[in-house]
């Protein structure tokens, strides 16, 4: 398939760019709620409007109330939230809360979903459990105790999690912290007895929690999926917040480009713009082409993800490699090519940087693909 986007897809883009232009920007979205010291770190009435745009639902069945698109679409809704910066639950709960929804029961999609796609409610996944992504080890540990389970363990960095009405947890029902099989995955709700919470800001300024299930009670209904067999349901989300991770980050990239280009042109240096100056010029056209390749990458990803591709799971930690590595360059050449004032507060283009660090380390860090590309390789 060719690496740009369909005739519905750049309308899309083009209705998104406008909308996150207007609503989603940063002194409207980001600072208010940084300078506010907001608990959640992003305002519910976007969220709510993400909803009137019908871009909560995006890729759930159309059975359920959803739009039933794919990756690709939400990928361009997710460039948008990174380009500006815009604080928002769309990837935790549109993106990966309703992958792994698409493998609940019929009750539990009934009791999550009608408010996922209304703007009403938001999900959190509880999957790391350490300061690094590592989700091949899962310590957290789902008991039988009659009917149901009791969940006892922790979780860390949990985006979104002090905000969230459900929190998609990811456990252990039998066998050892490393095995592959005895993964099961729970719609938690929020008011269960024997959770605990402590929030933490997050260098970018969204809200993460250190997640304790402290025997916490659930029933059977509560189950994604197989007992057991999660850890298919769970590769599937893993997947989805990878290329939505990259595609965000293709965003953040582009938008500290176009900053910086844009300072390129307007500030002036022993009597010229230093756009002008061709050491600049060659770095600007090198960043441009990193910018480039990763779109491109991130595109085919999302294509094969929709596609079922049996490539897809390997060309996903390609693109999230790609992309951190990329937007890690954009955002550095940026603060680099504004001077000092590029360290300032004042500036955006410092809050870019930010946004960068802690996407890279969402669902796993370059490094990590890196390693992984070469493993499904056979290396």
């Amino acid at each position: 398939m060719p690496l740009y986007h369909t005739e519905d897809q750049a309308m899309l883009a083009e209705s998104v760019t406008g909308f996150m232009a207007d609503e989603g920007g940063i002194k409207k979205q980001l600072r208010h709620w940084r300078d506010t010291n907001c608990k959640d770190g992003f305002g519910h009435g976007l969220w709510k409007q993400f909803a009137e745009m019908g871009l909560t639902g995006m890729l759930a069945a159309e059975a359920d109330g959803g739009l039933a698109m794919g990756h690709v679409e939400a990928g361009i809704v997710l460039a948008e939230i990174g380009r500006n910066l815009t604080p928002s639950p769309f990837l935790t709960t549109s993106v990966m809360g309703v992958t792994a929804l698409k493998d609940a029961s019929d009750e539990l999609r009934g009791r999550w979903l009608p408010g996922i796609i209304a703007g009403e409610t938001v999900l959190a996944m509880a999957i790391d459990e350490g300061a690094k992504h590592k989700p091949e080890k899962i310590a957290c540990r789902a008991e039988r105790a009659g009917n149901g389970f009791r969940l006892t363990g922790a979780k860390d960095f949990v985006i979104h999690g002090t905000s969230a009405d459900a929190i998609i947890v990811a456990a252990r029902t039998s066998g050892s912290d490393s095995d592959a099989d005895g993964v099961t995955l729970f719609a938690v709700p929020k008011d269960a007895a024997g959770i605990g919470h402590n929030a933490v800001r997050l260098v970018d300024s969204s809200i993460a929690s250190h997640v304790r299930f402290d025997g916490v009670e659930l029933d059977g209904s509560a189950v994604i999926g197989e007992v057991d067999g999660g850890r298919a349901v769970l590769n599937k989300v893993l997947s989805a917040g990878r290329i939505g991770a990259a595609a965000e980050q293709t965003g953040v990239g582009a938008g500290a480009f176009a900053m910086t280009t844009g300072y390129l042109k307007t500030r002036k240096q022993f009597g010229k713009l230093i756009g002008e100056f061709q050491a600049l010029q060659h770095r600007a056209a090198h960043l441009y082409s990193e910018l480039e390749i990763a779109e491109a990458v991130v595109i085919k990803a999302q294509q094969l993800l929709d596609g079922g591709s049996e490539r897809a799971e390997l060309m996903v930690s390609v693109a999230k490699a790609k992309a951190a590595r990329a937007c890690n360059l954009a955002v550095r050449e940026g603060v680099q090519m504004h001077g000092g004032v590029g360290m300032t507060d004042e500036y955006d283009i410092g809050l870019y940087m930010k946004r960068e660090r802690a996407l890279t380390e969402f669902m796993g860090d370059a490094n990590y693909h890196a390693e992984r590309v070469a493993q499904l390789s056979g290396y």
